[in-house]
């Protein structure tokens, strides 16, 4: 019987008081009592109107419906064969904007919590699984994958399970991308990630870690080696920055660099690993979007005892996501709205504070959002000592400027046939934040599904 409460099953979570103190995760998950009851509230709609907000086409309604009967193992096998990466999508995607937007139920109440049912689904299966090692055939065809993001283990996965030698050519020391450096623990356990990694390492796929394509080798290389086609999924790392005076005084990081060290280089365990972030007691950090949320949570957890978010929108205009948003609240974050940083100040080469001024809202601009303007008089000074800046970031160029022949926007990212995900080079397909800028990891997914199925498209008619 359907369960018709207009509300979603409450997701446990860790108290706040308790969670902005350590970096274990903030929401436990469901039981599997909970998660059948909310897994009734799901109508088994005919037209499906969740899947065609999923970028990655999940069967939602099968999966639930097998979630409800008791049939874990089924449930997750419908979801892995559109999505290798259950567990991570359904702790970060913004289900809220995709397929849970389109949900009948949320005509008259909350939509069903389809991501936290694919995140029970995927968490009770790894719980009790093993690593399962896949004998597939292999048709002798070579492909690589610049990256081991979301999107090129996306491609590489779907690739490989198609008899392809796939080989993930990653520039850092560990694979995952965002889901390593990014995003941090309390949002997605780095054990959790690790383990959706290896399945489809274990479809056969080949790893050359520390390995800068551009550098230690190039895409026409590539070629020369005998591969047949190159998936480009190296992201956007580079990040955006302000161009007001102070940037460079010390105590002043890009966001990327602050979760980076913070998540990949595990600071967060200093002193049992050797890799601190110098913060300071006060911190404010510049960026409205989840980065954003993500660098003033982790600050906090880190020791600051006063963290700040500057952003020059109003509340209605925060990018990030609401449950971030809702969490950082309940963390104490402060959030200092509709201000915007003109200097960083700084003694004897160190931040101690950072003026601002007031700004509101005009006429909107060509994102649609009414465009942030300056109040006259209304400078004011945040009295802090780090600086996490969290605007953007843009792909690194390096790619690019090795490979004759790939066309590019004015900001940097590749140009690709959207459809397909090829580039304007023979061969060689594009997708992810490389593609689109800094997006969401269930994008960038999308587009390695949709560059492995015209890779194989294209090798088998040629």
């Amino acid at each position: 019987m359907a369960n018709m409460n207009p509300k979603k099953v409450s997701m446990p979570e860790q108290d706040p008081t308790l969670r902005s103190q350590n970096f274990e995760e903030v929401s436990l998950g469901y039981t599997l009592n909970l998660a059948q009851e909310e897994a009734l509230r799901c109508l088994q709609c005919k037209h499906k109107p969740c899947v065609a907000g999923c970028p990655v086409n999940v069967p939602i309604p099968e999966f639930i419906q097998k979630l409800a009967e008791g049939d874990i193992k089924e449930a997750y096998r419908i979801i892995t064969n559109e999505n290798t990466l259950p567990a991570i999508c359904g702790r970060v995607c913004p289900q809220e904007n995709q397929c849970e937007k389109l949900c009948v139920r949320a005509k008259k109440g909350e939509s069903v919590g389809i991501g936290r049912l694919e995140r029970f689904v995927a968490d009770y299966i790894m719980e009790g699984s093993t690593d399962e090692v896949h004998d597939i055939p292999k048709n002798g065809i070579k492909v690589a994958v610049v990256g081991g993001g979301p999107a090129g283990l996306t491609c590489a996965g779907d690739l490989a399970k198609l008899g392809y030698e796939v080989t993930i050519f990653e520039a850092l020391h560990a694979l995952g991308g965002v889901l390593m450096y990014g995003i941090p623990e309390f949002r997605l356990p780095k054990l959790l990630v690790q383990k959706e990694i290896q399945n489809i390492i274990n479809l056969g796929v080949r790893i050359e870690k520390n390995v800068i394509v551009g550098r230690s080798i190039t895409i026409d290389e590539l070629f020369q080696e005998g591969f047949k086609a190159v998936f480009i999924g190296s992201g956007a790392g580079l990040p955006t920055f302000m161009n007001i005076p102070g940037e460079n005084l010390n105590g002043v990081y890009s966001a990327n660099e602050f979760l980076t060290r913070s998540n990949l280089m595990k600071a967060y365990d200093f002193p049992n690993n050797p890799t601190p972030v110098k913060i300071g007691k006060k911190v404010a950090v510049v960026g409205g979007g989840n980065v954003a949320m993500d660098a003033a949570r982790t600050a906090r957890r880190l020791g600051a005892e006063e963290v700040y978010i500057v952003y020059r929108r109003g509340e209605s205009e925060l990018p990030a996501r609401l449950e971030e948003v809702h969490h950082a609240k309940e963390e104490e974050i402060i959030f200092k709205l509709l201000s915007n940083p003109t200097k960083i100040l700084g003694e004897e080469g160190w931040v101690v504070g950072m003026e601002c001024i007031e700004m509101e809202l005009g006429e909107p601009d060509a994102s649609g959002r009414r465009r942030p303007v300056e109040k006259q008089d209304s400078a004011f000074t945040l009295d802090v000592n780090t600086v996490i800046i969290a605007i953007g970031q843009s792909p690194n160029p390096l790619i690019c400027q090795t490979t004759a022949g790939l066309d590019t926007h004015k900001w940097g990212g590749i140009v690709v046939e959207e459809e397909t995900m090829k580039t304007s080079k023979e061969n060689v397909y594009a997708g992810g934040d490389v593609v689109t800028s800094a997006a969401t990891v269930i994008l960038a997914m999308g587009s390695g599904k949709k560059a492995a199925k015209a890779i194989h498209q294209k090798l088998t008619s040629a």
